[in-house]
């Protein structure tokens, strides 16, 4: 069987939402363009984001502690939604939808998303833009992951993980289950692009909640550790050769 290219997957907010493409235009050293171009401040993370600001916005990189994370709240994790007609449209099972602009509804946001927020947790605050793309890693990687390895944990969970918890950018179909571990250090061609894998995704206690209803559902980590010795799921790739990708498009290793 060959692989193919199933899913192209934006978080226009980091942590709030997300969408699928069936396309976009790669760039060498560049993450995805408009994944994680937004993100929403906490409490806590406002005095690292003060420390270096341009124009009220943070002009670095900042760590995702800083921002507001399914981690926290596992019903930020039930939140879906993106871009239609310029604008945000975002959904929670729990929630009216709110539709933004966010160059100047970030207070909206803020307000919507209080009611999700555990009162223990720094609040959040805003939400900034910035010089960077708000991703968990500082190095311009993208996220790849593979359909037969999560059928193969669904499978031995004996439950439907989905694809939206795990907040990926491209997903496979067609390789080996967990085959994607044993690419590390390897360059793969995704239609004309090709991408240099670089690590795999350690993951969080965010994939332990239900995308559909904002509860956990699982252990995950306990569960990946439990099942095959790590909690690894996904490979980081940086791009070296850009270009346009397609769902569909074959993916070589």
């Amino acid at each position: 069987m060959t692989a193919r290219l199933a899913h192209i997957r934006r978080h226009p907010i980091k942590s709030v939402g997300g969408e699928g493409l069936d396309s976009v235009t790669l760039t060498a050293a560049r993450r995805l363009p408009g994944d994680r171009e937004w993100a929403v401040l906490t409490e806590g993370g406002e005095r690292h984001a003060q420390a270096g600001q341009t124009g009220g916005q943070p002009d670095r990189w900042l760590p995702k502690s800083c921002f507001v994370r399914g981690v926290q709240s596992p019903q930020v994790q039930a939140i879906s939604g993106g871009w239609s007609g310029g604008v945000l449209t975002l959904r929670q099972p729990t929630q009216a939808d709110l539709t933004i602009d966010p160059d100047t509804d970030g207070d909206r946001l803020i307000a919507w998303l209080r009611p999700l927020w555990p009162t223990n947790a720094p609040a959040p605050t805003r939400l900034v833009r910035g010089a960077a793309i708000w991703t968990d890693q500082k190095w311009p990687w993208i996220s790849i992951l593979s359909l037969a390895s999560l059928a193969d944990l669904e499978s031995r969970t004996g439950q439907t993980l989905g694809i939206h918890r795990w907040r990926g950018n491209l997903w496979v179909d067609g390789w080996h289950p967990w085959a994607e571990r044993g690419l590390i250090g390897q360059v793969i061609r995704i239609g004309a692009v090709e991408l240099r894998i670089t690590a795999p995704i350690g993951r969080c206690e965010a994939t332990s909640a239900d995308t559909e209803t904002g509860e956990r559902d699982i252990d995950m980590l306990a569960t990946l550790e439990r099942l095959y010795g790590h909690t690894d799921f996904g490979i980081f790739a940086e791009v070296v050769n850009g270009g346009d990708i397609a769902l569909g498009d074959a993916v070589a290793a």
